[in-house]
């Protein structure tokens, strides 16, 4: 294990050049916090190979691993070894759990067989992809676009669809680089399976509207106006129908995976409901239920937004960037770890919370320029 952390401490080197957007200074001080989290990460495998005995928290594990530096590959015995406990898990129907959530853990666990990229697993990737695909809600269950539920994804099973399983499976569906629909060059199996992605995305533009308060594209009842998101359709965590960060952050990221123009009214409001309500310190709303996922959702969607400065109706100009780095690196203990005093959401488990943090960390550092 020493052995281990010390070539993982050789691996996490940023090219410090590559990210203009972030002060070089702060640069070092996020690498630093992402190594000794890393550090403390991998102490905390299996001798099975996973983080906890649980395929989603051990496909993050596996994500922060190999986001950290591109000479880490599918080859390095602690990714190697998790990749081998996902595959263990993987079903004949293509979904990748152990007892429970199959589509919140096979979604999480294809991120990570893609971003190891191993041709050894290809066929569970094309598996995972096709199961998520099918579990999609459509006309195949006899449900119409009308329906509240049309276009989303829920826990697996009969379980009620959500913004938060469907941002993941979104997240999964894209390639590791981004997606072109009227790509000239591909065999017919890559035209076949990039026309169910499309039809993938567009349905579930259908469900996102229906959890954004906006009343030009939601004239449901319950629907505000603020632009924010809810957890699903007429029903929000933090109350009612009420818009919070954790889903608006969420539906912002999950709009533009789906090709959403960035001009486009409904990218537009989310993306305003966002810079009125930005703090890093708390979870608007919520206080601090879910605030490391928070953090996730608010570093993947500003990154893909690709914002930089972000600009409220009282003129306050925020560097998300140095903001939000700043912060976690504040809150992470000494050993390397992070965690919530608040249990809500599994917060409370070091695992999961310090995998977000090093992914948000790294979403801080890519390069934007």
């Amino acid at each position: 294990m020493k052995k281990i952390i010390l070539l993982l401490i050789c691996f996490v080197f940023f090219f410090s050049t590559g990210y203009a957007k972030v002060d070089l200074s702060l640069i070092h001080e996020i690498e630093h916090s992402i190594k000794i989290g890393l550090q403390w990460l991998v102490t905390q495998q299996e001798e099975n190979g996973s983080w906890q005995h649980y395929p989603a928290i051990t496909a993050l594990a596996l994500i922060s691993i190999l986001n950290s530096n591109p000479n880490i590959s599918y080859e390095f015995e602690p990714v190697d070894k998790g990749l081998g406990f996902l595959a263990s898990c993987a079903k004949p129907n293509g979904a990748i759990y152990t007892d429970n959530m199959p589509n919140y853990n096979t979604s999480i666990c294809l991120m990570a067989f893609k971003e190891a990229n191993d041709p050894e697993y290809a066929d569970i990737i094309d598996r995972a992809e096709k199961y998520l695909l099918n579990l999609q809600i459509d006309e195949e269950e006899g449900y119409s676009a009308d329906s509240l539920y049309y276009g989303g994804v829920g826990y697996g099973g009969d379980q009620r669809p959500d913004l938060s399983n469907l941002q993941w499976a979104l997240e999964a569906m894209l390639e590791r680089e981004p997606i072109t629909f009227d790509a000239p060059k591909i065999n017919k199996k890559e035209i076949t399976n990039l026309d169910e992605k499309k039809a993938f995305f567009e349905k579930a533009i259908v469900f996102l509207q229906r959890c954004q308060n906006l009343e030009d594209y939601n004239p449901e009842p319950y629907s505000g106006n603020d632009g924010g998101f809810m957890y699903e359709p007429g029903k929000s965590k933090a109350g009612g129908s009420t818009s919070y960060g954790n889903m608006t952050y969420a539906g912002l990221k999950s709009m533009i995976y789906a090709k959403l123009e960035k001009d486009d009214p409904r990218v537009q409001a989310a993306y305003n409901w966002i810079s009125n309500n930005f703090i890093v310190e708390t979870n608007p709303v919520l206080g601090n239920q879910g605030l490391f996922y928070y953090y996730l959702m608010m570093a993947k969607a500003l990154t893909a937004y690709d914002a930089d400065i972000i600009v409220g109706d009282d003129g306050v100009r925020h560097d998300w960037r140095k903001e939000l780095a700043n912060q976690l690196i504040k809150i992470q203990n000494e050993e390397g770890w992070w965690q919530n005093e608040n249990g809500r959401w599994w917060e409370n488990n070091k695992v999961l919370v310090t995998t977000y943090c090093i992914i948000s960390l790294e979403e801080i550092l890519k390069d934007n320029t």
